[in-house]
């Protein structure tokens, strides 16, 4: 059970009460499987700092909770980060007064970092938006997923507190589904196939995702051929988690790279290819070849079922031409 009120500094508080099957839960478990629009990480910070109680007074983040126990968390209002508006052009495809569908090209990157503090969508949406900045979290206002820089495609981005709640429930019980297409390299002997290995950080390479870590959270990656050009194939790619290069790791662990990537196998696989012209063909595409075509979800608010797609852009839709082309040559 949960109820929510305004405290009179402008944040909120959560209120929680634990439900039999939930008894012997570490406290911040309990809180990260809430609702709350809080990372793990966040809501450790908040019981160290005091902000959670447990039957009114503070508690470990290791406390066992009991069934029936009241849990409130004080989530204070957000300080501005000093992310500026940015007037740069926006592909929206739906847009209410919850949430917003926003077709992202490749080489944008999703909200600021270390190295991109501009020209970022967050910075696009603050500007499109106006009374964006703050939900969700101070650096990635309405951010409720993201896309890798060089990945385009579909993302939904929540307006209020109240979508990006909804939406993050959506998220983390699986209920969003997400397609992609790839165009990968290779001949895949099936047609289609499950790919279920732990993705996590990479035991010497920090930069870069594996499925040897040691501590993988599990994903589950399923794919079908869509299309073969001989050299390379076009795939349709859904993922029921969204483990961080899940699909660019997997792809590459079964032996078809993504085409263009030059983290996981893409780059060093055009070796391979002995038409010089398709060669070049591929260097010119200039970034992977992986796009979110499909989005499908619940509207967090009114509950509506939702579903868009974006065709593939015009590179990857240019190189899926000419390999096209090229095998019809050959034949």
């Amino acid at each position: 059970m949960m109820g929510e009120v305004k405290t009179s500094v402008g944040g909120r508080q959560a209120h929680f009460t634990v439900a039999p099957e939930e008894e012997g839960t570490r406290l911040d478990l309990f809180l990260t499987g809430k609702e709350t629009g809080l990372s793990r990480a966040r809501i450790q910070h908040a019981v160290s700092e005091g902000r959670v109680t447990v039957n009114g007074r503070p508690a470990r983040a290791g406390r066992r909770v009991k069934a029936g126990d009241d849990v409130v968390i004080c989530i204070p209002a957000l300080k501005s980060s000093g992310v500026l508006p940015e007037e740069i052009p926006l592909k929206v495809l739906y847009e209410d007064p919850f949430i917003l569908v926003v077709d992202k090209p490749a080489g944008m990157v999703v909200h600021p970092a270390a190295g991109h503090p501009g020209g970022t969508l967050v910075n696009a949406l603050l500007h499109h938006c106006r009374d964006l900045s703050g939900i969700g979290g101070v650096l990635r206002p309405g951010i409720v997923h993201r896309l890798d820089k060089e990945t385009s495609g579909l993302l939904v981005v929540a307006k209020s507190d109240e979508a990006h709640r909804g939406l993050a429930g959506q998220f983390k019980r699986h209920e969003v589904a997400k397609t992609y297409q790839a165009i990968v390299y290779g001949n895949p002997k099936t047609g289609e196939g499950r790919i279920e290995a732990p993705v996590g950080r990479h035991p010497t390479d920090r930069k870069r995702m594996s499925t040897r870590s040691s501590r993988g959270k599990g994903a589950v990656t399923i794919w079908r051929v869509r299309e073969r050009f001989g050299v390379a194939s076009l795939l349709d790619v859904d993922i029921e988690t969204g483990r961080t290069h899940q699909i660019r790791v997997h792809l590459m662990e079964l032996g078809y790279p993504v085409v263009g990537d030059k983290v996981y196998g893409g780059a060093g696989r055009i070796r391979t290819i002995d038409d010089s012209a398709v060669r070049a063909r591929i260097k010119a595409l200039q970034r992977q070849a992986l796009h979110a075509w499909r989005l499908s979800f619940a509207h967090p608010v009114t509950g509506e079922a939702l579903q868009f797609t974006s065709p593939l852009p015009e590179d990857m839709a240019g190189l899926c031409s000419f390999l096209r082309e090229r095998v019809k040559g050959e034949g």
